[in-house]
């Protein structure tokens, strides 16, 4: 059995570690507040706008737009969500594993130098690095203080590669936030422009012959598209940060909770042993008097 010393040693460095975690659950949460108020402000209008968009474009066959033709894949890019710190449960190990099986899936067709990673985090980045992987751009600052000019300039920067043909397929991989406790792990196109109807933009569908056009429908394309585009990458960016934070604060709770098992498990260890250090004494106590 381990001294009363050794054990209480133990139950100050446990209680030690609880105070950080729970600090640090704390601060999390805080900022998951602040996150989650913009990815819940901001989601239902990119959804709406993104299905006027598809529902107008399914609509019209004679729209021509860069962003909406397909070709043969020749070069993708990847666009990878990650946080810049750990301490986050499986969060960047899932989208390291993720960004992995991707790159298995089109090595086979492409060849693994014409895949592109844009890497939004210092986790994924790494993990991309080590994988030998091609680091097309690093997004580390846009990793914890989203931005909306950022998100737009790397979608610009996008959209020119694959209007001047330098890429064939743009992909964004990142964890889309349901609530605390559950973050999806999300695949999603962004280049081409996806023209199929799903369900939630049928009532678009269906009404997107009544739109009246000013000045024309071909400036309205020019100008709609790109917009479209930048604010589907600034949604993903606050999906991912309002993730990053709910799986921090999980992470932190239940390592505060297990700190405080272990202190309780302790507690009662420390006590048996003490209890048994008294008995000890006071059956030597007794012993010497009957000497």
């Amino acid at each position: 059995m381990a001294s009363l010393k050794e054990v209480k040693g133990r139950i100050a460095s446990v209680n030690s570690t609880r105070k950080i975690t729970s600090a640090m659950k704390m601060v999390a949460s805080a900022k998951l507040h602040r996150a989650q108020n913009s990815i819940v402000n901001m989601l239902p209008y990119e959804k709406k706008l993104h299905a006027m968009l598809t529902a107008f474009l399914s609509n019209e066959a004679d729209i021509q737009s860069p962003y909406i033709a397909t070709r043969p894949i020749k070069k993708v890019a990847i666009v990878a969500f990650s946080s810049n710190s750990s301490l986050c449960g499986a969060y960047n190990a899932n989208v390291a594993r993720q960004l992995n099986l991707m790159v298995e899936g089109y090595e086979s067709t492409v060849g693994k130098e014409n895949i592109l990673i844009f890497a939004v985090g210092k986790k994924i980045a790494h993990e991309a690095k080590k994988e030998g992987l091609t680091i097309a751009g690093e997004f580390l600052e846009m990793a914890d203080k989203p931005s909306y000019k950022d998100s737009f300039d790397l979608a610009n920067n996008l959209m020119k590669l694959f209007a001047d043909k330098e890429i064939d397929k743009v992909e964004l991989l990142y964890h889309h936030f349901k609530n605390t406790a559950s973050q999806i792990l999300t695949r999603e196109n962004y280049l081409p422009v996806d023209l199929s109807v799903e369900d939630e933009v049928t009532t678009d569908h269906q009404w997107a012959l009544d739109y009246i056009f000013e000045p024309s429908k071909e400036a309205l394309i020019a100008t709609l598209i790109p917009q479209v585009l930048g604010l589907r990458l600034y949604t993903a960016l606050l999906d991912s940060n309002a993730s990053e934070h709910a799986a921090r604060t999980m992470a932190m709770q239940i390592a505060t909770d297990n700190a405080n098992e272990i202190i309780q498990d302790l507690t009662v260890l420390y006590n048996k042993s003490r209890q048994q250090a008294i008995t000890n004494e006071l059956l030597d106590i007794i012993g010497g008097s009957f000497k």
